[in-house]
């Protein structure tokens, strides 16, 4: 998967990415600001519920970020924030394995419990869907930006440009 900006989305697939991970950002920003404002110690390894999800002032750190992170990439918009909301959703499922295993150790560090887990797995596929949205699949439309651009790819790696296409 290439980090390509040099072609937009159409405005429905837009619309998917933008929003999508716009909304997922503003709930992570939330999370991480009211866990903020509990004031926990930085890395307690049992944490303070907030929001029915275990949490330490590392973890409220970490979700203004990411959270930030998404908006940002929301408001560029396009491929970038299909790009960016694709390789966070990632990040949430390894995070959830990561976190599963780490658990009921010392190296606890950002207070995960079975509900801190189960809520970065949910985030991640969500956040892999709404990036990889129009983008990853055999039946795409003619007008699909992704399928145009990967076409043009295949027929410059053949020597044959479709008519209209720079070399």
């Amino acid at each position: 998967m290439d980090l390509d900006t040099s072609h937009n989305a159409d405005r429905r697939l837009a619309a998917v990415h933008r929003f999508g991970t716009a909304f997922i950002g503003l709930v992570l920003v939330g999370f991480g600001v009211t866990s903020l404002f509990v004031r926990l110690p930085l890395f307690d390894t049992r944490g303070e519920a907030v929001a029915g999800l275990s949490t330490n002032g590392a973890l409220g750190f970490v979700s203004v970020a990411v959270g930030s992170l998404l908006v940002a990439a929301a408001v560029v918009g396009g491929t970038y924030s299909s790009t960016v909301s694709t390789l966070v959703g990632a990040g949430f499922v390894v995070s959830g394995l990561v976190n599963l295993y780490l658990m009921s150790t010392d190296y606890n560090i950002l207070a995960f419990s079975m509900p801190n887990v189960i809520f970065s797995f949910v985030v991640g596929i969500l956040m892999l869907t709404v990036g990889m949205y129009g983008r990853f699949t055999g039946g795409l439309p003619e007008d699909n930006p992704y399928r145009r651009h990967r076409e043009r790819r295949r027929s410059l790696r053949r020597g044959t440009a479709p008519a209209g296409a720079a070399r």
